[in-house]
């Protein structure tokens, strides 16, 4: 499967639908890295560890740069700057789905000679990534 195709979509407290935003050009990995967490005892010949609490590690979004009034950016930086908790959905063209409640931060790329602008969507996660897989397979 490629990556085409899929969208994140954003709903605010309250709403019942998520709005898909438009221009989304790259999407992180999703899933945690559980840490080790080391359980030697003093009887051990070797380490002995177990799996702690998992790290999604860095969400970041990157979009195309687009400031129109209804813009992905214009909605996100709302949101950002107004400190709000939102739900997401990361839909793959399977129609595997990834929801989420998530913080946001949004940032502006620099640039170079023949360089897009773009913008990246960083998320701090506030509740465990849930998967819901396709139906109908």
């Amino acid at each position: 499967m490629l990556t085409n195709g899929i969208t994140l979509g954003m709903k605010k407290k309250g709403a019942t639908a998520f709005a898909i935003l438009a221009g989304l050009k790259e999407v992180p990995e999703l899933g945690v890295d559980p840490e080790k967490v080391d359980n030697t005892t003093l009887a051990d010949t070797m380490k002995h560890s177990e799996l702690g609490i998992g790290d999604p590690g860095d969400l970041a979004y990157k979009f195309k740069w687009e400031n129109g009034t209804n813009s992905s950016y214009r909605a996100l930086r709302e949101v950002a700057d107004a400190k709000e908790t939102v739900s997401f959905e990361q839909t793959f063209p399977d129609g595997t789905k990834f929801h989420f409640d998530a913080q946001c931060s949004v940032k502006v790329s620099g640039g170079g000679v023949n360089a897009a602008v773009e913008f990246t969507l960083n998320l701090g996660l506030q509740t465990d990534i849930v998967v819901v897989n396709p139906t109908g397979e």
